[in-house]
This record gives C-alpha cells, sequence and structure tokens, in this order.
C-alpha cells in the first residue's frame, strides 16, 4: 500500500477505517525527516495490510496541533482507533521494522479492558 497523505480532510477516515495506521508527522524543511521517509516507504511497501499515513506539518498545522506535535520527525500509531504509541526522532530501518513488530503483538483486548475500566473509575471520581 502507498503512504497516503493525511490532511484534515482524511484523518477521521483513515484512523476508524484502518486496524492498524503509523503516521510519520514531518515537514520539508527538516533534515532527519527527510532521511527517515525512504525508511517508512519502505515499510509502507512490505507491509500492505497496515496503513502508513504522512503528515506534513507544514502544510496541516492544525493536525500538528491537535497531536501536539513539538518536534519532527514524530512516528504516532494507532490500533483498532487507541493511540498506542508516539515517539519523536527517525528510526533506523532495523528499528522501525522492530516497532512493527511489537506494535502488531499488542494485545489489543487487554488495551481496551485496561481503557474501559480508567474510563470507570475516572466517572467514579
Amino acid at each position: 500500500m502507498a503512504v497516503i497523505e493525511l490532511t484534515q480532510e482524511n484523518i477521521e477516515e483513515t484512523i476508524n477505517n484502518n486496524d492498524v495506521v503509523f503516521i510519520d508527522f514531518w515537514a520539508p524543511w527538516c533534515a532527519p525527516c527527510m532521511s527517515f521517509k525512504p525508511t517508512f516507504h519502505a515499510a509502507a511497501e512490505k507491509h500492505p495490510d497496515i496503513c502508513f499515513a504522512s503528515c506534513n506539518t507544514e502544510e496541516q498545522q492544525e493536525l500538528g496541533a491537535m497531536f501536539q506535535i513539538r518536534s519532527i520527525p514524530t512516528i504516532m500509531v494507532f490500533r483498532e482507533q487507541v493511540g498506542i504509541f508516539a515517539q519523536p526522532g527517525a528510526l533506523p530501518p532495523e528499528a522501525f521494522e522492530e516497532l512493527i513488530t511489537k506494535v502488531m503483538e499488542v494485545d489489543m483486548a487487554e488495551v481496551h479492558a485496561q481503557i474501559q475500566k480508567e474510563q470507570g473509575e475516572a466517572q467514579q471520581a
């Protein structure tokens, strides 16, 4: 699957309609962002079952603000509409592949149960 360009118009649809979404927040003036781009695109080709999205924070400033992006590149991952990972910094190809593997190993039933528990405790407080 090709990397999709993430915009204000397609963010909700992208996260809601894909089980796994990796987002690369970047800017064209950012050298580490540009050096990470080939790694991100290669992973998208290698993992067609995963949605890879790219967000140019210069053009999509609202999205950068919405996700509180403070430094770039930042990688953010959603599984089943839940944000499970966010980290600034470019990763080398091996580390990015390891991240993909770990994301796919996350027990989402456990994650959803923990979210429900926390929401229940918050409502009681």
